[in-house]
């Protein structure tokens, strides 16, 4: 029996927390606080007008996107200088922001809404194997990790990998049952099919466009259907949850969904889907719809 495909779609909407939290936005950019130090960035979607204008002027770093880049450009920095790294948590883990020359801050707070509904996932489970693809700097690996879950974290970047096991010694959780991969998340999942391995819970969080570590191209649209097919074959007769998130601005949750629907067509169970958002302080805080996912659940 297939699965039941929600009729209607889900907003997930992340609040600030202690080391986060999303000021205000308008005219292009958003407000945003990572601990201790205010930044702006570069938001198409902030249509309207910002509450505040002249707090956007006294921010601490500002990202100036190169034109008709907006993902691509440099970091200026107020007086004090320019800020290496610095500590963030969320929940149970510890990590470090960094100012990427990607215009993110080597973390996607939006992200918190799937790491709550990961943690929860997971502490109903008994140890359940975990499978992260794509995982960059492992926050997502870290809340599975401290849920209780083993998992293998696997990113083409050895750069964004070693970050994600710094980031698990800052949160204490680098003698949890966890193994760091370095290699094309396409060739690593195609050699545990062979293998016959399982996985009670598998997440995807896919660029548009990459590279692998021996120049593997990457692309979101052509490689997404066979990539989730093969992880659908992963997952354990008693699996719990296969996730997947997208940013491209030509994908939706709703097309997610049909895709999820089609790799695990042999298996009963939920298929949700929707859009993933940050919200402003306050009641009346705006949103801003961020990236997509589709998440099918036993």
């Amino acid at each position: 029996m297939p699965p039941v495909l929600s009729k209607t779609p889900e907003t997930l909407l992340t609040t600030g927390w202690s080391d986060y939290a999303l000021l205000d936005s308008g005219n292009g950019r958003k407000l945003e606080r990572y601990g201790r130090h205010t930044v702006v960035r570069p938001e198409p979607q902030c249509f309207w007008s910002p509450r505040d204008p002249a707090a956007f002027d006294d921010a601490n770093a500002v990202f100036d996107p190169q034109q008709e880049e907006e993902d691509a450009g440099r970091w200026r920095f107020d007086r004090h200088g320019p800020i290496d790294s610095f500590p963030l948590s969320w929940g149970r883990t510890r990590f470090t922001g960094r100012f990427t020359p990607f215009r993110h801050l080597a973390f996607f707070p939006e992200q918190a809404a799937n790491w709550a509904w990961l943690d929860q996932r997971i502490q109903s489970l008994d140890r359940p194997r975990v499978l992260n693809l794509f995982g960059y700097t492992g926050v997502a690996s870290l809340a599975c990790l401290a849920a209780g879950a083993e998992v293998t974290h696997v990113d083409a970047s050895k750069k964004s990998v070693a970050w994600a096991r710094e980031n698990a010694e800052l949160s204490g959780l680098a003698d949890r049952p966890v193994r760091w991969i370095v290699e094309d998340a396409r060739k690593y999942v195609a050699r545990e099919v062979r293998r016959g391995v399982k996985y009670q819970g598998i997440i995807l969080d896919p660029p548009k466009y990459g590279r692998g570590p021996t120049g593997e191209v990457w692309r979101l649209f052509e490689d997404m259907p066979a990539l989730l097919r093969d992880c659908a074959a992963l997952l354990a007769d008693d699996a719990s949850f296969l996730l997947l998130n997208a940013y491209a601005a030509r994908v939706s949750g709703l097309s997610l969904a049909h895709l999820m629907a089609e790799a695990t067509a042999d298996r009963a169970g939920r298929i949700d889907w929707g859009e993933l958002a940050l919200s402003e302080d306050g009641p009346d805080g705006r949103a801003i719809g961020l990236s997509f996912f589709a998440r099918w659940s036993a």
